[in-house]
Formats: C-alpha cells, sequence, structure tokens
C-alpha cells in the first residue's frame, strides 16, 4: 500500500520539482542565468542578482519583465514568479533601478553608484533623461571620461566622439562640445569620479528617475506621466506641465483605461484625469504610483497601507508596497562597515549596446528640448542618406531590431517620447509603435491613430519643414482652418466653465448637498430591500423553515400585534375612508 501511495504521489512531486530557466539582463548588458521551482517568488531573483554584485543597497532595485501584449511590469517580491510571467519558458528579465535616490550623494558604496550610473547612461542614450544643450554635454563628457580616461592626442582621432552613440540626437556641435569638456575640465578623473560627477549633474534635472507612461489628457492630448522622488509629474510637449509633490496627492485611482490623481494644489482639491491605451497598462500605471508614493512619502515601512482603487461598491484592485522605504534605506546604508567591494566595469566596445549602434539606421527626432542645430553640411550628409531633403534637427542613430527574447529593451526605445517628442522612424522595428503597450500595426495608422493631435499632427510637421511654396500655402489654408476650429473648442469650453463655476460657487454647500443626496440615496436603497421581506414574514403564508423560525420567536409576535397589526387596521381604514370620499365627490 505504501508503494502504491508513493507511486500515487510521484507526478505531482515531479512537477513541483521541475525547473524553470530564467536569464536576467543586467545594467551592462551581460547576462546571467538560474533555475527556480513553480513556487520560487520573484525576491529569490533580486537577491541572486544582488548576490551576484554583491550588493547590499538593493532597495533601490528591480527586475522588470515584459508580457506578450508588450506591457512592461516589475516583478513582485512576494508573488510567484510562474503566476506573474505570462509568456512561455524560459523567462528573460531584466535588472534596472526602480527607484532614484532623491541625493545620490548619500549612496554609501561605490558598486550602488556605478549600477545607478549605468540606468542614467541608458536613460540618456534612449531619451528618457532630457537635458539642455549645456548639461547635456556635460553628461556626455563624464561617460566618455569614465568609459576612456584622459583625452590623449596620439590615441583620440578629432572624431572620436562619433563611436560613442551617446544620445537619440546627437549632433556635431554637440559632439565638439562633449570634446572640449573631455579635453579640458575632466582631465585627471578617475571612473569613479566621473561617474559621481554624472549622478551629481543628472539629479538636478526635471527628468530625473522619470519612467515614462504614455497617456492622453481630458482634451485628448498626450501626455507623458512619471513619478519621482518629488511626487507627480505630468510632461506634455517638450514641458512639464505638472508637479503634484508626494504630501500633495491624497489618492490614485484607475477604473478600466481611466487614471485618476486626487490632490491638493493651493488650498484647493485637484482631480487630474488621464486615459492610456489598456486597462493593463492603466493598472501598471497606478501600481507604480502607490510603490513610489510609499517609498519616498512613509518615513516607515510600517506606515505603508494596502491600498484600494475601488469605491464604496466594488472591490476594486488592492495592492500594497512590501519593501522599505527611502529613508530606512539611507538609514542602513550609513551602517555599513564592511570593504567596499570591487567594481567590475565593462569599458567602450565590451556592452551590447555600442556594438549594435554600428548599423546605420535613422530616425527623424522632431521637437528637441533644446535644438542643437547642426551645421548645413550635416543635414546634407543625412539628406543624401535618407533621400529627403529636410531641415530637421540632428539626425540620431537607432537600434536594429532586436532578436526574439529581448523585449525589455524594445520597450526601452518606446521612451524616447518623455517629452512628448513623437519620434518617426523608417525601419520594419518601429520604436515609435512599440511605445504602446499594446502595438498598432502601422498600417492601420500606428501611434499616430492614438497620440495623434487635431491641432498637430507629425505628418503636418514634416511637411511644415519642406520650403516648397504650394505646400506653403496649403499650410496657411489650413492654419486658419485650425484657428477657427480651436477658437469654437475655447468658445465651447468657456461656455462649459461659466457653467460649473455657478454649479461649484459654494463648494461646502455642495458637499453637504451632495452628501445628503447620498444619503437619502442608501436610506431609499435599504428600505426598498427591508420592506419586501418584512411584508413576506408578515403577510405571506410561505412554510419555509427559517420564516417559521423567525414568526415564532416572542420579539416577532410582539412586533407583529402590537405594533403592525394596528398599524394595518389603521391603514385599511384610512383607505376605506378616502375611497368612500371621492366615491361621494363622484357622485355629487
Amino acid at each position: 500500500l505504501r508503494m502504491k501511495m508513493l507511486r500515487f504521489r510521484s507526478p505531482s512531486l515531479r512537477s513541483l520539482d521541475q525547473e524553470i530557466q530564467v536569464t536576467i539582463r543586467l545594467l551592462d548588458d551581460s547576462e546571467i542565468s538560474c533555475c527556480i521551482q513553480r513556487e520560487t517568488k520573484g525576491q529569490f531573483l533580486v537577491d541572486h542578482v544582488c548576490n551576484h554584485y554583491s550588493l547590499l543597497e538593493k532597495d533601490y532595485f528591480g527586475i522588470r519583465y515584459v508580457d506578450p501584449e508588450k506591457q512592461r511590469h516589475w516583478l513582485e517580491p512576494n508573488k510567484p514568479i510562474v503566476k506573474q510571467m505570462k509568456s512561455q519558458q524560459p523567462y528573460t528579465m531584466c535588472f534596472r533601478v526602480k527607484f532614484y535616490p532623491h541625493e545620490p550623494m548619500k549612496i554609501k558604496e561605490e558598486l550602488t553608484r556605478y549600477l545607478l550610473y549605468l540606468q542614467l547612461k541608458r536613460d540618456v542614450y534612449h531619451g528618457r533623461l532630457l537635458c539642455p544643450f549645456a548639461d547635456a554635454a556635460y553628461l556626455g563628457a563624464c561617460i566618455v571620461q569614465a568609459e576612456l580616461g584622459d583625452f590623449d592626442q596620439d590615441e583620440h582621432p578629432p572624431d572620436y566622439i562619433q563611436d560613442f552613440k551617446l544620445f537619440p540626437k546627437q549632433s556635431l556641435k554637440l559632439e565638439r562640445k562633449i570634446i572640449d569638456i573631455h579635453k579640458n575640465e575632466l582631465r585627471g578623473q578617475c571612473s569613479a569620479l566621473a561617474e559621481l560627477h554624472l549622478l551629481q549633474r543628472a539629479h538636478n534635472l526635471e527628468t530625473y528617475g522619470v519612467d515614462p507612461h504614455p497617456c492622453k489628457d481630458f482634451t485628448g492630448s498626450t501626455a507623458f506621466l512619471g513619478f519621482t522622488a518629488t511626487g507627480f509629474v505630468v510632461f506634455q510637449g517638450n514641458k512639464r506641465i505638472h508637479l503634484l509633490k508626494w504630501a500633495d496627492v491624497n489618492k490614485l485611482k484607475f477604473e478600466g483605461k481611466t487614471f485618476y490623481v486626487i490632490g491638493i494644489q493651493k488650498e484647493k482639491k485637484l482631480v487630474l484625469t488621464f486615459h492610456t491605451s489598456t486597462p493593463a497598462a492603466c493598472k501598471h500605471l497606478w501600481k507604480c504610483g502607490v510603490e513610489n508614493q510609499a517609498f519616498y512619502k512613509c518615513a516607515k515601512s510600517s506606515q505603508i497601507k494596502t491600498v484600494s482603487s475601488s469605491n464604496i461598491f466594488f472591490k476594486g484592485s488592492r495592492f500594497r508596497y512590501s519593501g522599505r522605504v527611502a529613508k530606512e534605506v539611507i538609514e542602513a546604508s550609513s551602517k555599513i562597515q564592511r570593504e567596499p567591494p570591487e567594481v567590475h566595469r565593462l569599458h567602450f566596445g565590451q556592452s551590447r549596446s555600442f556594438n549594435s549602434l554600428s548599423h546605420k539606421n535613422l530616425i527623424i527626432n522632431m521637437e528637441p528640448l533644446v535644438p542643437a542645430l547642426p551645421s548645413t553640411n550635416e543635414y546634407e550628409e543625412t539628406s543624401a542618406d535618407n533621400g529627403k531633403s529636410t531641415s530637421l534637427p540632428p539626425l540620431a542613430i537607432s537600434p536594429p531590431p532586436l532578436a526574439e527574447g529581448q523585449e525589455e529593451d524594445e520597450e526601452e526605445e518606446k521612451e524616447e517620447e518623455t517629452s512628448g517628442v513623437l519620434t518617426i522612424s523608417e525601419l520594419v522595428y518601429n520604436p515609435c509603435a512599440s511605445m504602446l503597450p499594446t502595438p498598432v500595426d502601422d498600417g492601420q495608422g500606428g501611434v499616430d491613430l492614438l497620440f495623434q493631435s487635431p491641432i498637430q499632427s507629425p505628418a503636418r510637421l514634416l511637411r511644415e519643414l519642406h520650403a516648397d511654396p504650394d505646400i506653403q500655402a496649403q499650410l496657411v489654408a489650413e492654419r486658419v482652418r485650425d484657428r477657427a476650429f480651436e477658437r469654437a473648442r475655447v468658445v465651447g469650453r468657456s461656455m462649459l466653465g461659466s457653467g460649473l463655476r455657478l454649479l461649484t460657487r459654494n463648494e461646502r454647500v455642495n458637499t453637504c448637498v451632495l452628501s445628503a443626496v447620498r444619503l437619502i440615496a442608501m436610506v431609499i436603497g435599504v428600505l426598498l430591500v427591508a420592506v419586501p421581506m418584512l411584508l413576506l414574514l408578515l403577510e405571506s403564508d410561505i412554510d419555509v423553515s427559517f420564516l417559521h423560525e423567525i414568526r415564532q420567536t416572542p420579539e416577532f409576535e410582539q412586533f407583529h400585534y402590537e405594533y403592525y397589526c394596528p398599524l394595518r387596521r389603521r391603514v385599511a381604514f384610512t383607505l376605506y375612508h378616502v375611497s368612500v370620499c371621492s366615491l361621494l365627490m363622484l357622485t355629487s
């Protein structure tokens, strides 16, 4: 019998012991692999990577993956990995910075600063960390100094910066400025010091730590939402249009594809509404917001509460950030007493990112944060490569299509639009299209289908950049129509706004009225349920066991004979009297 039991249970034991291969791509594009079981939780992979690096300040980092619908997710540490992954085995994930330190100078160990440097270098290249021309040149020079060391006239030809594809837009003017700073300002700095200077300059930028989420606001305009150590930010075009500090954010919630930020601004309640392309993207946005708010706002992890996206009548989604908060991480860092671990740096030519940039695939990137215009010769060269005559800002080099299993890098390409910049690619692999959590086929309109405003379309901007007089005349006519359309929309919005102001002039009165209406609605709802049930007990003869037991209780009998029967007779007499009076009035 015992042998039969063992034989019966052996298949389930084998399924529990089945190993699953996981590949984790690190910040320097190297990869490590490990095997997990079906019940292994996400924290195991985080610990595995941190042990590989000998990293102690690990709370800033996380593991990210992309599902088959191209939606990115952060791996939750307290849930089994297999239950989170929707893709087929083997799994491929990426180790990335999840929470950017508010003050990088408080990082204790050089290893942690180096990993943050690698993340910021990726952010610069993928267009997430936008910066003015002077800051861009300085950041580029710091990267070159950290990778190559001091400038050497014998080793470095005049165009040596061209080997570094640092930015999605890299002009000759920018390269010359990087060379000048590398030659004169950074000489003598070791790699660690150059990386430290990059962290110091980068953390003061508006887009530092922003992981952009593409959305549309209530007007239908494209916006990019992000969460930083300071608070919730919104970028539109190439400007930051909202900054709501964490102390002023009361609640983050979502319903379907709609994301709400409820807070206080200038002592008034503020509700910001945005629409994502899919419900999965909206839920991911909400989770990122909940985690960032808990990490940067709370003083202790014990203060973190479970957050619900629901209202009173619907369950909704529940989520809780389970790690340590920023203040606890800084305190723990200050107590580290060990010998600093050795930092193994990958220099120029060893990273897959740089090797892949030898392909001459062009991306036209419009509306830079601060245009760095190249010379006329540069435009002529790019025109010859592109086959088109254009006066666009400088062209950038884009990576070629990635192999299967590299979805995370593919998702990073889509973030080149962090500042509202719309990128147009001529390649089969379109970073612009992959920006959407659910990719849109180019034959159906691509990104323009979801992120095109009626006033300013990418196609119109391209036409405007040409100098053909006929096209210019058409554009003038289009502008006249657009202005008329905009004026009509502004008039309609002002009329709607005046009506809303009349309705909300006295905010306290409106709040009290709304509360009273809700109370009346709830009372009516309770009565609609309770009264039929009571009549069923009092008037029906249904012989059901639980109804019979209720009727036999002394309390029910007392209520029936002392209150209900007199009330019923009173109501019957009143109805009879009213009916007799009405008949007499009719006959008279």
